[in-house]
C-alpha cells in the first residue's frame, strides 16, 4: 500500500465532542483533509509545538520524551497512521538509535505531538485517507493567516468559547499590544497554554 504525506494543518474545538478537538492533517499533494478528534491535553501539547513564541517554563509530557530521546540518542524518523478501526486511528512512532529502527505503537495524538517536536515527517495509508479524508466546504477555513505562517495554530476558535457562548478573545481587542505581550508572558507563566494561544492569536492579527 502506497503512503501519502500529511501535514498539520490546524485545530479547531470539536462541534460534536465536549472537551475534544479536532486535529487537522493536509494532504501535501492533494486537498484532501483528514480530520482526528483528540483530547485537550493533546491538543495543547500540539499547539505549543506549533507555536514557537510559547515556551512553558516546564516541560510537557512529549517536551520531556524529546529531551529524553535526544539524551540517549534516539531519533524519531517518520510517522505513520497506519489503522483505522471503528473510527479510532491508530500509529506508529518509526524511531533509530545507533542505526537500529524500532518500530513503536502509539495514539495518533501522541505521534503527532512527537513528529512536531523532532520535525519527522507524518503518513498514512492511501485507503485511510480514501476511506476517511474530506474536502472542507471552506477552503479558507484555515488559511486566513498570512502564507508563511501556514500549519500554525491562530484561529480564534483554536480553544473554544467561553460559556456564554461568545468568543473569548474579544476581551483582547480592547488592550494595547504592550498589555497583550505582557498578558503572553504571565499566561505562559501560568502554564494557561488556552489563554496564551488566544493573547498570541491577537497580537500576530496586530502585528501583521
Amino acid at each position: 500500500m502506497s503512503l501519502v504525506k500529511l501535514t498539520v494543518k490546524g485545530i479547531s474545538y470539536s462541534q460534536t465532542q465536549n472537551g475534544a478537538y479536532a486535529l487537522i492533517l493536509n494532504e501535501v499533494d492533494g486537498e484532501r483533509k483528514l480530520p482526528i478528534v483528540i483530547g485537550a491535553f493533546e491538543a495543547q501539547s500540539i499547539a505549543i509545538a506549533l507555536e514557537k513564541e510559547i515556551k512553558p517554563p516546564r516541560p510537557l509530557t512529549h517536551d520531556l520524551f524529546k529531551s529524553f530521546a535526544d539524551r540517549f540518542d534516539i531519533v524519531v524518523k517518520q510517522v505513520i497512521i497506519h489503522k483505522l478501526v471503528d473510527g479510532v486511528f491508530y500509529s506508529s512512532i518509526i524511531c533509530e538509535r545507533d542505526k537500529i529502527e524500532e518500530i513503536i505503537d502509539a495514539r495518533t495524538s501522541d505521534a503527532i505531538a512527537l513528529a512536531l517536536r523532532f520535525s519527522a515527517p507524518i503518513f498514512t495509508y492511501k485507503n485511510i485517507l480514501d476511506k476517511s479524508g474530506i474536502y472542507l466546504k471552506n477552503p479558507n477555513e484555515f488559511d486566513n493567516q498570512n502564507p508563511d505562517d501556514e500549519g500554525v495554530l491562530t484561529t480564534p476558535e483554536t480553544f473554544g468559547l467561553d460559556n456564554e457562548g461568545k468568543a473569548s478573545t474579544d476581551i483582547y481587542k480592547s488592550m494595547s499590544l504592550s498589555e497583550l505581550h505582557e498578558s503572553l508572558e504571565k499566561a505562559v507563566q501560568n502554564e494557561d497554554y488556552e489563554k496564551a494561544a488566544k493573547i498570541r492569536d491577537e497580537i500576530s492579527k496586530r502585528e501583521s
